[in-house]
């Protein structure tokens, strides 16, 4: 199957356009872990999150920086979580990684083999000969940077091309003409910036599109929902990390989580 694929089943089957993000701090973990040895407390704060909002997910995302700032720990549980999320749902590596050449082939064997991420996130700066190794892999997906959720985005992404399109169109043009030859690309766009969604969602009427910054980034759900899914209503990953992650740090941990999540999954499903 591919990414593609197991996107639509996990969507069909859970009812869900969401994506919870795996992304462990310390500091925020509940107060009945933080005693545990580090990757102790790591795999049971995981667990739970996943046990906890399983059926209401089309996908799980952990990012590469809350693991590797755990130093061997963080790396040895990341390592692990694709056992953890049960086999029909699809985990993105939010890696945001990309370079040249042998370098960039260690990058697809690390997302794909050793973390065995179902999509990694990719930055497009170096151009298509390095998007390739990602996108050489037809069970899997390369989910490609266009429009971000931060502030300062716009600094280059806004940038008007000749043809008076801004930078991240100009990418999308690109992440269609990938989609076309390997099929199995997609697009990272903010919920920050629902117009330019919009735009990306027109270039892209098919792409899997992760949209990241819908809660503490002050993203609107009903905007992003609007402006990302596609003709059928899906292709569309909004993304949640810490207001589900940390909607308790008390004993009631599990079931905050899996409230929050049950809450922003059904407000998505309710845009009409």
């Amino acid at each position: 199957m591919t990414f593609r694929d197991r996107l639509h089943d996990a969507r069909t089957h859970n009812h869900s356009l969401l994506c919870v993000g795996l992304d462990p701090d310390l500091a925020k973990l509940p107060v009945s872990l933080r005693e545990l040895p580090l990757e102790d407390a790591l795999r049971a704060f995981l667990r739970g999150i996943v046990e906890a909002t399983a059926d209401l997910a089309c996908a799980f995302k952990p990012n590469l920086a809350f693991y590797l700032a755990h130093s061997a720990a963080g790396w040895q549980v990341l390592t692990e979580l694709r056992g953890v999320i049960p086999a029909d749902i699809p985990m993105v590596l939010d890696a945001k990684v990309n370079d040249m050449g042998a370098t960039a082939e260690m990058y697809v064997r690390m997302a794909y083999d050793v973390v065995q991420a179902d999509a990694v996130t990719v930055n497009p700066y170096l151009g298509g000969d390095a998007v390739a190794p990602y996108l050489a892999r037809p069970d899997r997906a390369a989910i490609i940077l266009c429009k971000t959720s931060n502030p300062g985005s716009g600094d280059l992404q806004d940038i008007r091309t000749e043809s008076g399109e801004p930078v991240s169109l100009l990418v999308a043009g690109r992440i269609a003409r990938w989609g076309e030859q390997y099929g199995n690309a997609g697009a990272v766009v903010g919920a920050t910036y629902p117009a330019e969604l919009a735009a990306v969602r027109a270039v892209l009427p098919d792409a899997p599109l992760l949209v990241p910054g819908v809660g503490a980034q002050g993203g609107d759900l009903e905007s992003a929902v609007r402006a990302g899914r596609d003709a059928h209503g899906g292709n569309l990953l909004i993304s949640a990390s810490r207001s589900i992650l940390y909607a308790s740090s008390g004993a009631d941990w599990q079931d905050a989580a899996r409230a929050e999540a049950l809450r922003l999954r059904d407000a998505m499903e309710a845009v009409g």
